[in-house]
């Protein structure tokens, strides 16, 4: 889309209705898994795995066409690392998807007549978790740069197929996102983390992203012109 102050707003805009969709989306089907799963934690990720792959699909397909649908700042930062958007239209997602996200959550408890205002004290660290959530960051911000290239209309179900099985195949369940990690640290529920672990997980996922967007240059080299956005 052209540049210019609507479409810098209808892009923040997007981005923002579609973090509180997926935050959202990623806490209450935790919360309602669990309550379902009797005591059954592998059911309760089973549901919150479907959930959130589907929902990813869903959101990709109806706002990428506006915003690019990151919803997290590991991809944002991807895109701004490649020229793709500029920092200023960048740093108003990150903001958006975080702000926009801890709504979500909040909208959750509401929903679920559980305390708006909680943090979550479910302990996620060590090797084992940073650097599952490298895996995963990395794998997500590669999927998405590699189809961009070669069949961009792939990936509303690649990326929701991935993060599908991320969830089984990584130490983290994958989180895979920044903004997610905080937001879900706001919520003492099945998905949350507790406040002191996200440090750990922010890096681990700046880091994959960071390493994708390497990867994926050299394998897919482009001299196309970027649209750098706002």
């Amino acid at each position: 889309m052209a540049g210019g102050k609507i479409d810098w707003q209808r892009r923040v805009a997007a981005e923002a209705l579609g973090s509180f969709f997926l935050f959202a989306g990623v806490i209450g089907s935790g919360v309602m898994g669990e309550q379902l799963a009797a005591g059954n934690v592998a059911v309760a990720l089973l549901a919150n795995t479907i959930a959130t792959g589907a929902i990813l699909y869903v959101l990709i397909a109806a706002l990428g066409p506006v915003s690019g649908a990151h919803f997290n700042p590991a991809v944002t930062l991807a895109f701004a690392l490649r020229r793709e958007i500029g920092w200023r239209l960048a740093a108003g997602y990150v903001a958006v998807q975080v702000a926009a996200g801890a709504l979500g959550a909040w909208a959750v408890h509401l929903m679920f007549d559980l305390p708006i205002l909680q943090f979550s004290t479910k302990a996620r660290t060590g090797i084992g978790q940073w650097s599952g959530e490298l895996v995963a960051t990395f794998g997500l911000v590669f999927t998405i740069l590699a189809l961009l290239r070669v069949r961009p209309a792939a990936i509303p179900a690649a990326v929701g197929l991935y993060i599908t099985s991320a969830y089984w195949f990584t130490s983290s369940t994958s989180f895979a996102n920044p903004a997610i990690s905080v937001v879900r640290s706001l919520s003492n529920t099945f998905a949350g983390i507790a406040p002191g672990d996200v440090p750990g997980f922010v890096v681990a996922q700046l880091a994959g992203a960071v390493l994708a967007v390497i990867v994926a240059g050299w394998l897919y080299p482009s001299t196309d012109e970027p649209d750098r956005g706002a």
